[in-house]
Order: C-alpha cells, then sequence, then structure tokens
C-alpha cells in the first residue's frame, strides 16, 4: 500500500483473546478421585487389611462398628471393613472384564455390519434388534444356568455377551459413514485387510463416541452381578463380592445389623454414582467436539 495514504474511519475493535480453560475446569473431579481411590484401595487391601476376610469368627457375629471391627461383622463373624476392599477387587473385576468382552463384541459386530452390504447389513441389525428386546435380566439367568455354578470368570462372560448390543448400533453407524472416506478408500485399493483398517483407520475415529458407553457398561456389570448375587443367582457366599455382601441382607434387617447391608450398599452407590459422573462428563466432551467440528 502507499505510504501517503491513511485508512480513517472507525476501526473494527478485534475481538478479546479466547481464554484458555482451566485442566480442571468442567471435569468431575471428586467422581474420578473418590473412584481412583476405591479402585487403588481394592487393588492393594493386603497392604492395609488388619484380618482375614474369609475367617469366621463365630463368637464375633454380628458385631457392631467399634474399635475392635471398624465396620462391623456379618452374621457369619467376618471382618466387614476386610470384606468391602477383597469384595470390591472382585465387583471391580466383574465390571472390567465383562465390559472388555462386551466392546471387543460390539466394535467386530459392528464393524462387520457397517462394512457389510446392504442384505448383510439389515440382516445382522435385524438380529441385534431381537437382542435388545429380549429383557438382559432374562439372558444373563438363562445363560449362567446353562454354565452351571457362578464364577467370576462365567459371569463377566455372561454380562459381557448379554450387553454388547446398544454400543454396536452405534459403531455400526460410525463406520458407515467413515467407510467412505478417502483414507479407507485407499487402504482397501492397497489391499488392507478388515482387521487392519478396523484398527488403523476405524477405531481411532469412532472410539472416542464410544467411550461413554464403555464406561457406563462397566457401571451395568457392577449392579449386574450384585443384583444376581443380591437374587441368590451370582457368586457363592464363600467368594467375596459387594453383591454377595448384600445377599445377606434380609437376615441383617430380621436381626437389625443395620451395618451389614448399609456399609456394602453405601460403597456400591458411591462407585456406581462416581462412574456415572466420568460418564456424563466423556459423553459432554464428545458432543462438544462434534459440535466444534
Amino acid at each position: 500500500m502507499d505510504e501517503r495514504f491513511v485508512l480513517v474511519g472507525p476501526r473494527t475493535p478485534l475481538p478479546p483473546p479466547a481464554k484458555k480453560r482451566a485442566w480442571y475446569e468442567g471435569k468431575p473431579l471428586l467422581s474420578m478421585a473418590v473412584l481412583v481411590m476405591i479402585i487403588l484401595g481394592c487393588s492393594g487391601c493386603e497392604l492395609f487389611i488388619p484380618r482375614d476376610p474369609a475367617y469366621m469368627d463365630l463368637f464375633h457375629a454380628s458385631e457392631a462398628p467399634g474399635a475392635a471391627f471398624w465396620f462391623g461383622t456379618d452374621t457369619m463373624g467376618r471382618d466387614i471393613f476386610s470384606m468391602i476392599w477383597y469384595g470390591g477387587r472382585v465387583s471391580l473385576l466383574i465390571g472390567f472384564l465383562a465390559t472388555a468382552i462386551s466392546t471387543v463384541l460390539a466394535v467386530l459386530f459392528g464393524a462387520v455390519s457397517g462394512l457389510a452390504p446392504r442384505w448383510l447389513d439389515d440382516l445382522l441389525m435385524r438380529l441385534t434388534e431381537i437382542f435388545l428386546s429380549i429383557p438382559s435380566l432374562l439372558l444373563v439367568v438363562l445363560l449362567q444356568a446353562i454354565l452351571g455354578k457362578a464364577s467370576v470368570v462365567s459371569l463377566s462372560v455372561v454380562i459381557g455377551v448379554t450387553s454388547w448390543t446398544s454400543v454396536a448400533k452405534v459403531v455400526r453407524s460410525e463406520v458407515r459413514r467413515l467407510r467412505g472416506s478417502e483414507y479407507v478408500l485407499a487402504a482397501r485399493c492397497m489391499g488392507a485387510g478388515f482387521f487392519h483398517i478396523l484398527r488403523r483407520h476405524l477405531a481411532p475415529n469412532f472410539f472416542p463416541s464410544i467411550m461413554f458407553m464403555v464406561v457406563m457398561n462397566i457401571r451395568s456389570a457392577i449392579a449386574a452381578e450384585s443384583t444376581l448375587s443380591f437374587m441368590g443367582l451370582g457368586l457363592p457366599l464363600e467368594v467375596i463380592s459387594w453383591g454377595s455382601m448384600l445377599s445377606l441382607a434380609e437376615n441383617a434387617l430380621l436381626s437389625g445389623s443395620w451395618w451389614i447391608i448399609l456399609i456394602p450398599g453405601t460403597f456400591l452407590v458411591v462407585t456406581l454414582l462416581c462412574v456415572t459422573g466420568v460418564g456424563n462428563w466423556l459423553r459432554g466432551e464428545g458432543d462438544r467436539r462434534e459440535s466444534n467440528l
């Protein structure tokens, strides 16, 4: 521009610079902190557990919380404080293992359906809708009855193979949206196989969309194990978990031993609420990412 000319007139003010959000803003820090403490406590409970959780001291059966037994004892004289942490380990293991199984099934089924021809995609989606129409609790009870006596592995497998359908439908929709992308078409033209395309091109793009549902499946699996154990269909009493501890609720209420049901129930509810808080935060992050795009 010629230096002899000077622009005059009102100047449009520049927008203020966007304020950078603090790292902790919008995050459920309390839920994360409590959840991490529970997971670490259950993982390393051998370091601070005062008593063997399976030891039955009938002389101190149904003893109220006090200096000797911080959380009291159950009807068989077992220390509830020790059982909480050992039982939490089993419940969390079932939650994570069942979620891993359901996620793998959902990703494979949804990706195959999304990349398949139209007729095969319709057939697979009809199959998914049939599974969705059956109450998951009935399927869990049926499969567990077929497998026989419940264990940590069998219960995880049963819960995992009955909770993949909702995630699979989301994966299928995302794969159908991504399969026409240039990088996917280029990979297929170069002879890339199904698992290579899924691992390198599809999964990194759709996994943030299903992260919320994966986290919520952990909550559902823990709640399912507790429900089955409370109904007497889950883990046996000798396998300590939060659900098996709650299965003694009827006798506890009849005898007035409120701590036998209140303390395990509190730990279970707090864990589920923390997982729900983290899941809702992940869903909000995903919605904001899509709105920015």
